[in-house]
């Protein structure tokens, strides 16, 4: 018999740790594959995935998840990386001043 081996993909989660549990059941129930939680990493088993469908799978997860605004997924090696944007703030909407009445009231 042959014994193939497994292959272990890590996934770095930077700035979303909240995010482990929803990304991890994402990744099980998409790619059909084993996922551990390390810290901050995901470590994923499998035999056929290569790295670069993990990280299309990962872009997936955070554009569903609305977060494709603040975090992009990089891939480094054979490791994926969620980073974050450099300079990403909530703008504050200005409120527009009410410009003094200009109207001359005769009475």
């Amino acid at each position: 018999m042959f014994f193939r081996r497994r292959s272990k993909l890590k996934v770095d989660l930077g700035e979303l740790r909240d995010e482990r549990e929803p990304l991890s059941g994402f990744l099980r129930s998409s790619l059909k594959v084993d996922v551990a939680s390390s810290g901050n990493k995901l470590l994923v088993y499998s035999e056929k995935l290569s790295s670069q469908e993990l990280k299309e799978s990962v872009s997936r997860f955070v554009y569903h998840q609305h977060l494709n605004n603040a975090y992009w997924v990089a891939l480094e090696g054979d490791d994926v990386k969620i980073n974050k944007f450099k300079g990403v703030k909530k703008r504050e909407k200005r409120k527009k001043a009410i410009p003094p009445s200009t109207i001359k009231h005769g009475w």
